[in-house]
Protein backbone atom coordinates (compact mmCIF):
# COMPACT_ATOMS: atom_id res chain seq x y z
CA UNK A 1 0.00 0.00 0.00
CA UNK A 2 3.00 2.32 0.47
CA UNK A 3 5.01 1.45 -2.66
CA UNK A 4 3.72 4.15 -4.98
CA UNK A 5 4.06 6.92 -2.44
CA UNK A 6 7.55 5.77 -1.42
CA UNK A 7 8.70 5.77 -5.04
CA UNK A 8 7.73 9.42 -5.50
CA UNK A 9 10.09 10.24 -2.60
CA UNK A 10 12.99 8.24 -4.01
CA UNK A 11 12.52 5.40 -1.52
CA UNK A 12 12.29 1.72 -2.37
CA UNK A 13 10.89 -1.50 -0.90
CA UNK A 14 8.80 0.04 1.91
CA UNK A 15 7.56 -2.32 4.59
CA UNK A 16 5.82 -1.67 7.90
CA UNK A 17 6.40 -3.78 11.01
CA UNK A 18 4.08 -3.38 13.99
CA UNK A 19 5.03 -4.02 17.61
CA UNK A 20 3.02 -6.81 19.16
CA UNK A 21 0.92 -6.10 22.24
CA UNK A 22 3.71 -7.09 24.64
CA UNK A 23 6.38 -5.28 22.59
CA UNK A 24 8.53 -8.37 22.21
CA UNK A 25 8.57 -8.66 18.40
CA UNK A 26 7.87 -6.58 15.30
CA UNK A 27 5.19 -8.18 13.12
CA UNK A 28 5.17 -7.61 9.34
CA UNK A 29 2.10 -5.69 8.21
CA UNK A 30 0.65 -8.40 6.01
CA UNK A 31 -3.11 -8.85 6.05
CA UNK A 32 -3.88 -12.17 7.80
CA UNK A 33 -6.32 -14.62 6.26
CA UNK A 34 -7.47 -16.14 9.55
CA UNK A 35 -7.27 -15.59 13.31
CA UNK A 36 -3.74 -15.36 14.68
CA UNK A 37 -2.23 -16.99 11.61
CA UNK A 38 0.83 -14.76 11.18
CA UNK A 39 4.17 -16.40 10.44
CA UNK A 40 6.41 -16.06 13.49
CA UNK A 41 9.48 -16.71 11.34
CA UNK A 42 8.93 -13.33 9.67
CA UNK A 43 8.78 -11.42 12.96
CA UNK A 44 11.78 -9.37 14.11
CA UNK A 45 12.88 -9.42 17.75
CA UNK A 46 12.82 -6.01 19.40
CA UNK A 47 15.76 -6.97 21.62
CA UNK A 48 17.86 -8.60 18.92
CA UNK A 49 17.62 -6.71 15.61
CA UNK A 50 18.46 -3.35 14.07
CA UNK A 51 14.75 -2.84 13.53
CA UNK A 52 14.26 -3.37 17.26
CA UNK A 53 16.99 -0.85 18.05
CA UNK A 54 15.17 1.78 15.98
CA UNK A 55 12.01 1.00 17.95
CA UNK A 56 13.76 1.08 21.33
CA UNK A 57 15.71 4.28 20.80
CA UNK A 58 13.06 6.02 18.67
CA UNK A 59 15.68 6.96 16.07
CA UNK A 60 16.51 5.79 12.52
CA UNK A 61 19.05 2.99 12.13
CA UNK A 62 21.00 2.34 8.92
CA UNK A 63 21.91 -1.10 7.55
CA UNK A 64 24.10 -1.78 4.54
CA UNK A 65 21.95 -3.78 2.14
CA UNK A 66 24.62 -4.52 -0.46
CA UNK A 67 28.18 -3.48 -1.40
CA UNK A 68 29.69 -0.55 0.53
CA UNK A 69 28.72 1.85 -2.22
CA UNK A 70 25.35 0.22 -2.80
CA UNK A 71 21.88 0.42 -1.35
CA UNK A 72 21.23 1.20 2.28
CA UNK A 73 18.28 -0.02 4.31
CA UNK A 74 16.84 2.52 6.76
CA UNK A 75 14.77 1.42 9.75
CA UNK A 76 12.69 4.37 10.99
CA UNK A 77 10.45 4.32 14.08
CA UNK A 78 6.70 4.63 13.61
CA UNK A 79 5.48 7.09 16.22
CA UNK A 80 1.92 8.33 16.35
CA UNK A 81 1.91 11.44 18.49
CA UNK A 82 4.05 9.95 21.24
CA UNK A 83 3.12 6.26 21.03
CA UNK A 84 5.55 3.82 19.42
CA UNK A 85 3.71 1.60 16.94
CA UNK A 86 6.56 -0.17 15.16
CA UNK A 87 9.05 0.61 12.40
CA UNK A 88 9.11 1.44 8.70
CA UNK A 89 11.92 0.08 6.55
CA UNK A 90 12.90 1.53 3.15
CA UNK A 91 15.93 1.28 0.86
CA UNK A 92 17.84 4.29 -0.46
CA UNK A 93 20.49 4.50 -3.22
CA UNK A 94 23.59 5.09 -1.09
CA UNK A 95 24.69 5.68 2.50
CA UNK A 96 26.35 9.01 1.71
CA UNK A 97 23.01 10.31 0.41
CA UNK A 98 21.05 9.62 3.55
CA UNK A 99 23.84 10.39 6.05
CA UNK A 100 24.75 13.78 4.63
CA UNK A 101 24.25 16.69 7.07
CA UNK A 102 20.73 18.03 6.66
CA UNK A 103 19.92 15.13 4.34
CA UNK A 104 16.77 15.83 2.38
CA UNK A 105 16.29 12.09 1.96
CA UNK A 106 16.41 11.40 5.71
CA UNK A 107 13.90 14.19 6.26
CA UNK A 108 11.62 12.55 3.71
CA UNK A 109 11.97 9.18 5.43
CA UNK A 110 11.04 10.62 8.82
CA UNK A 111 8.02 12.43 7.40
CA UNK A 112 6.95 9.35 5.47
CA UNK A 113 7.21 7.28 8.67
CA UNK A 114 5.18 9.88 10.55
CA UNK A 115 2.41 9.81 7.96
CA UNK A 116 2.47 6.00 7.89
CA UNK A 117 2.11 5.92 11.68
CA UNK A 118 -0.86 8.26 11.57
CA UNK A 119 -2.48 6.13 8.87
CA UNK A 120 -1.91 2.92 10.84
CA UNK A 121 -3.41 4.42 14.00
CA UNK A 122 -6.40 5.86 12.15
CA UNK A 123 -7.17 2.57 10.43
CA UNK A 124 -6.85 0.63 13.68
CA UNK A 125 -9.76 2.63 15.08
CA UNK A 126 -12.11 1.65 12.27
CA UNK A 127 -11.11 -1.96 11.59
CA UNK A 128 -9.73 -5.09 13.25
CA UNK A 129 -6.88 -6.13 10.94
CA UNK A 130 -4.18 -4.06 12.63
CA UNK A 131 -5.42 -5.02 16.10
CA UNK A 132 -5.30 -8.71 15.14
CA UNK A 133 -1.78 -8.38 13.75
CA UNK A 134 -0.50 -7.01 17.05
CA UNK A 135 -1.86 -9.95 19.05
CA UNK A 136 0.21 -13.11 19.45
CA UNK A 137 -2.39 -15.07 21.43
CA UNK A 138 -6.11 -15.23 22.01
CA UNK A 139 -7.27 -12.44 24.33
CA UNK A 140 -9.62 -13.11 27.23
CA UNK A 141 -12.85 -11.15 27.47
CA UNK A 142 -11.74 -9.37 30.66
CA UNK A 143 -8.54 -8.21 28.96
CA UNK A 144 -10.52 -7.11 25.90
CA UNK A 145 -12.58 -4.86 28.17
CA UNK A 146 -9.52 -3.45 29.88
CA UNK A 147 -7.51 -2.68 26.74
CA UNK A 148 -10.49 -0.93 25.17
CA UNK A 149 -10.69 1.27 28.27
CA UNK A 150 -7.03 2.35 28.41
CA UNK A 151 -5.67 5.69 27.26
CA UNK A 152 -2.51 5.64 25.08
CA UNK A 153 0.23 4.02 27.16
CA UNK A 154 2.71 6.78 26.25
CA UNK A 155 2.49 10.55 26.37
CA UNK A 156 5.40 12.97 26.11
CA UNK A 157 5.81 16.73 26.12
CA UNK A 158 8.46 19.15 27.30
CA UNK A 159 6.71 19.40 30.70
CA UNK A 160 5.70 15.80 31.43
CA UNK A 161 6.13 12.22 30.24
CA UNK A 162 3.67 9.45 31.08
CA UNK A 163 4.26 5.74 30.41
CA UNK A 164 2.18 2.75 31.45
CA UNK A 165 2.45 -1.02 31.30
CA UNK A 166 0.12 -3.95 32.06
CA UNK A 167 0.66 -7.69 32.32
CA UNK A 168 -0.44 -10.38 31.72
CA UNK A 169 -1.47 -8.58 28.53
CA UNK A 170 -3.96 -11.19 27.33
CA UNK A 171 -5.61 -11.93 30.69
CA UNK A 172 -5.42 -8.70 32.71
CA UNK A 173 -8.72 -7.88 34.37
CA UNK A 174 -8.73 -5.95 37.64
CA UNK A 175 -5.96 -3.38 37.14
CA UNK A 176 -6.22 -0.16 35.20
CA UNK A 177 -4.55 3.21 34.70
CA UNK A 178 -5.83 6.53 33.45
CA UNK A 179 -4.52 10.05 33.00
CA UNK A 180 -5.30 13.42 31.45
CA UNK A 181 -2.72 16.03 30.40
CA UNK A 182 -4.00 19.60 30.21
CA UNK A 183 -2.45 23.04 30.29
CA UNK A 184 -0.62 23.39 33.60
CA UNK A 185 -1.78 20.11 35.16
CA UNK A 186 -1.50 16.36 34.66
CA UNK A 187 -3.96 14.14 36.52
CA UNK A 188 -3.35 10.41 36.79
CA UNK A 189 -4.40 7.32 38.71
CA UNK A 190 -3.76 3.61 39.05
CA UNK A 191 -6.37 1.13 40.28
CA UNK A 192 -6.15 -2.45 41.56
CA UNK A 193 -9.53 -4.16 41.78
CA UNK A 194 -10.10 -7.27 43.86
CA UNK A 195 -10.40 -10.67 42.24
CA UNK A 196 -9.73 -11.84 38.72
CA UNK A 197 -11.52 -12.29 35.45
CA UNK A 198 -14.69 -10.74 34.17
CA UNK A 199 -16.04 -9.51 37.51
CA UNK A 200 -12.81 -7.61 38.13
CA UNK A 201 -12.94 -6.13 34.65
CA UNK A 202 -16.47 -4.88 35.30
CA UNK A 203 -15.26 -3.33 38.56
CA UNK A 204 -12.32 -1.62 36.85
CA UNK A 205 -14.57 -0.27 34.10
CA UNK A 206 -16.93 1.25 36.66
CA UNK A 207 -14.06 2.77 38.66
CA UNK A 208 -12.37 4.37 35.66
CA UNK A 209 -15.69 5.78 34.44
CA UNK A 210 -16.40 7.27 37.89
CA UNK A 211 -12.87 8.69 38.05
CA UNK A 212 -13.16 10.30 34.63
CA UNK A 213 -16.58 11.70 35.45
CA UNK A 214 -15.33 13.34 38.62
CA UNK A 215 -12.03 14.45 37.07
CA UNK A 216 -13.78 16.08 34.12
CA UNK A 217 -15.98 17.95 36.60
CA UNK A 218 -12.74 19.26 38.14
CA UNK A 219 -13.42 17.67 41.53
CA UNK A 220 -10.75 17.58 44.23
CA UNK A 221 -8.70 14.50 45.01
CA UNK A 222 -10.71 13.76 48.15
CA UNK A 223 -13.97 14.23 46.27
CA UNK A 224 -12.77 11.84 43.57
CA UNK A 225 -12.19 9.12 46.17
CA UNK A 226 -15.69 9.56 47.55
CA UNK A 227 -17.26 9.65 44.08
CA UNK A 228 -15.57 6.38 43.13
CA UNK A 229 -16.42 4.80 46.47
CA UNK A 230 -20.08 5.75 46.13
CA UNK A 231 -20.24 4.24 42.63
CA UNK A 232 -18.71 0.95 43.80
CA UNK A 233 -20.84 0.72 46.97
CA UNK A 234 -24.07 1.48 45.13
CA UNK A 235 -23.28 -1.16 42.50
CA UNK A 236 -21.75 -3.94 44.60
CA UNK A 237 -23.06 -3.25 48.11
CA UNK A 238 -19.69 -3.68 49.79
CA UNK A 239 -18.87 -7.00 48.13
CA UNK A 240 -16.17 -5.57 45.82
CA UNK A 241 -13.40 -3.06 46.49
CA UNK A 242 -10.25 -1.62 44.94
CA UNK A 243 -7.07 0.13 46.02
CA UNK A 244 -5.73 3.16 44.18
CA UNK A 245 -3.34 6.07 44.02
CA UNK A 246 -4.99 9.20 42.61
CA UNK A 247 -2.73 12.16 41.91
CA UNK A 248 -2.24 15.42 40.11
CA UNK A 249 0.91 17.25 39.09
CA UNK A 250 1.11 21.01 38.64
CA UNK A 251 3.36 21.07 35.59
CA UNK A 252 4.16 24.76 36.08
CA UNK A 253 5.52 24.47 39.63
CA UNK A 254 6.24 20.74 39.97
CA UNK A 255 3.93 20.35 42.98
CA UNK A 256 2.64 16.79 43.23
CA UNK A 257 -0.51 16.05 45.24
CA UNK A 258 -1.89 12.57 45.83
CA UNK A 259 -4.13 10.35 47.93
CA UNK A 260 -3.39 6.75 48.78
CA UNK A 261 -6.40 4.45 48.86
CA UNK A 262 -4.94 1.35 50.53
CA UNK A 263 -2.27 1.03 47.83
CA UNK A 264 1.53 0.43 47.75
CA UNK A 265 3.40 3.71 48.21
CA UNK A 266 4.70 5.42 45.05
CA UNK A 267 8.44 5.76 44.49
CA UNK A 268 10.25 9.04 43.84
CA UNK A 269 13.46 8.80 41.82
CA UNK A 270 15.87 11.67 41.21
CA UNK A 271 19.05 11.59 39.12
CA UNK A 272 18.60 7.85 38.68
CA UNK A 273 18.36 7.08 42.41
CA UNK A 274 15.50 6.31 44.78
CA UNK A 275 14.94 9.37 46.96
CA UNK A 276 11.98 8.24 49.03
CA UNK A 277 8.69 6.43 49.21
CA UNK A 278 5.85 8.92 48.86
CA UNK A 279 4.08 8.37 52.15
CA UNK A 280 0.70 9.69 53.20
CA UNK A 281 -1.73 8.16 55.65
CA UNK A 282 -3.80 5.80 53.49
CA UNK A 283 -7.55 5.58 53.53
CA UNK A 284 -9.57 2.38 53.14
CA UNK A 285 -10.07 0.94 49.66
CA UNK A 286 -12.97 2.30 47.63
CA UNK A 287 -16.08 0.15 47.90
CA UNK A 288 -16.03 0.02 51.71
CA UNK A 289 -18.41 2.99 52.14
CA UNK A 290 -16.15 6.02 52.63
CA UNK A 291 -18.66 8.49 51.28
CA UNK A 292 -20.55 10.02 54.24
CA UNK A 293 -18.77 13.38 54.69
CA UNK A 294 -19.41 13.66 58.44
CA UNK A 295 -19.00 10.08 59.58
CA UNK A 296 -16.63 8.74 56.93
CA UNK A 297 -12.88 8.39 57.53
CA UNK A 298 -10.62 11.36 56.85
CA UNK A 299 -8.86 11.33 53.49
CA UNK A 300 -5.36 12.81 53.70
CA UNK A 301 -3.75 14.54 50.71
CA UNK A 302 0.02 14.29 50.43
CA UNK A 303 2.18 16.89 48.68
CA UNK A 304 5.73 16.84 47.35
CA UNK A 305 7.66 19.52 45.46
CA UNK A 306 9.39 17.80 42.55
CA UNK A 307 12.63 18.85 40.95
CA UNK A 308 13.05 18.90 37.18
CA UNK A 309 13.58 15.39 35.88
CA UNK A 310 12.05 13.68 38.93
CA UNK A 311 10.28 10.40 38.17
CA UNK A 312 7.24 9.15 40.08
CA UNK A 313 6.61 5.41 39.83
CA UNK A 314 3.29 3.87 40.85
CA UNK A 315 2.62 0.14 40.71
CA UNK A 316 0.14 -2.48 41.84
CA UNK A 317 1.10 -5.17 44.34
CA UNK A 318 1.22 -7.74 41.53
CA UNK A 319 4.56 -6.20 40.48
CA UNK A 320 6.54 -6.67 43.69
CA UNK A 321 4.66 -9.77 44.87
CA UNK A 322 5.21 -11.75 41.69
CA UNK A 323 7.00 -14.98 42.60
CA UNK A 324 9.44 -17.00 40.55
CA UNK A 325 8.84 -20.77 40.27
CA UNK A 326 11.37 -21.09 43.13
CA UNK A 327 9.22 -18.84 45.31
CA UNK A 328 11.35 -15.66 45.17
CA UNK A 329 9.44 -12.38 45.20
CA UNK A 330 10.25 -9.88 42.46
CA UNK A 331 10.39 -7.32 45.26
CA UNK A 332 10.78 -3.58 45.56
CA UNK A 333 14.59 -3.74 45.66
CA UNK A 334 14.72 -5.53 42.31
CA UNK A 335 12.26 -3.01 40.84
CA UNK A 336 14.35 -0.05 42.05
CA UNK A 337 17.55 -1.64 40.74
CA UNK A 338 16.02 -2.07 37.28
CA UNK A 339 14.72 1.48 37.32
CA UNK A 340 18.09 2.97 38.22
CA UNK A 341 19.96 0.90 35.61
CA UNK A 342 17.60 1.80 32.80
CA UNK A 343 17.56 5.46 33.76
CA UNK A 344 21.37 5.42 33.73
CA UNK A 345 21.23 4.05 30.17
CA UNK A 346 19.34 7.21 29.14
CA UNK A 347 16.46 5.24 27.65
CA UNK A 348 13.11 6.84 26.79
CA UNK A 349 10.54 6.31 29.56
CA UNK A 350 8.37 3.92 27.48
CA UNK A 351 11.44 1.80 26.69
CA UNK A 352 12.38 1.61 30.38
CA UNK A 353 8.81 0.53 31.09
CA UNK A 354 8.96 -2.14 28.39
CA UNK A 355 12.20 -3.61 29.75
CA UNK A 356 11.01 -3.68 33.34
CA UNK A 357 7.76 -5.40 32.40
CA UNK A 358 9.73 -7.97 30.40
CA UNK A 359 12.09 -8.54 33.33
CA UNK A 360 9.05 -9.12 35.54
CA UNK A 361 7.62 -11.67 33.11
CA UNK A 362 11.00 -13.41 32.83
CA UNK A 363 11.28 -13.61 36.63
CA UNK A 364 7.91 -15.33 36.74
CA UNK A 365 8.56 -17.36 33.56
CA UNK A 366 5.62 -15.71 31.82
CA UNK A 367 2.93 -16.86 34.28
CA UNK A 368 1.83 -14.12 36.67
CA UNK A 369 -0.58 -15.10 39.43
CA UNK A 370 -1.88 -11.52 39.69
CA UNK A 371 -2.17 -8.49 37.41
CA UNK A 372 0.97 -6.34 37.39
CA UNK A 373 0.54 -2.72 36.37
CA UNK A 374 2.91 0.25 36.44
CA UNK A 375 2.73 3.96 35.67
CA UNK A 376 5.65 6.40 35.24
CA UNK A 377 5.16 10.16 35.44
CA UNK A 378 8.24 12.36 34.94
CA UNK A 379 8.25 16.13 35.34
CA UNK A 380 10.26 18.20 32.83
CA UNK A 381 12.09 15.18 31.39
CA UNK A 382 15.24 15.51 29.32
CA UNK A 383 15.79 13.85 25.97
CA UNK A 384 12.15 13.76 24.88
CA UNK A 385 12.83 15.26 21.45
CA UNK A 386 12.31 11.92 19.69
CA UNK A 387 8.95 11.41 21.35
CA UNK A 388 7.57 14.93 21.21
CA UNK A 389 5.59 15.47 17.98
Amino acid sequence: MFERHAATLGLGDPMVYLADLQQAVLVPFVVPSGPLDSDDSQCLGIDSTLAGRAFQRVEPVLEQAGPPDGEVRVWAPLVNGTERLGVLVVTVPARVTVEAPGSVLMTRIKRFASLAAELVMTKSLSGDTIVRLRRRAEMGLAAEMQWSLLPPLTFASMSVTVAGGLEPAYEVGGDSIDYAVDAGVTKFAIFDGMGHGLSSAHLATLIVAAYRNGRRSNRSLTALVRIIDEAVVSTYGGEMFATAVIAELDTESGLLSWVNVGHPEPLLLRDGRLIKLLHVDPTLPVGLDLNPEESGPEITVGTESLQRGDLVVIYTDGVVEARSPEGDFFGQDRLVDLLTRHLAADLPAPESMRRIIHALMKHHQGQLADDATMLFVQWCPEGTEALVP
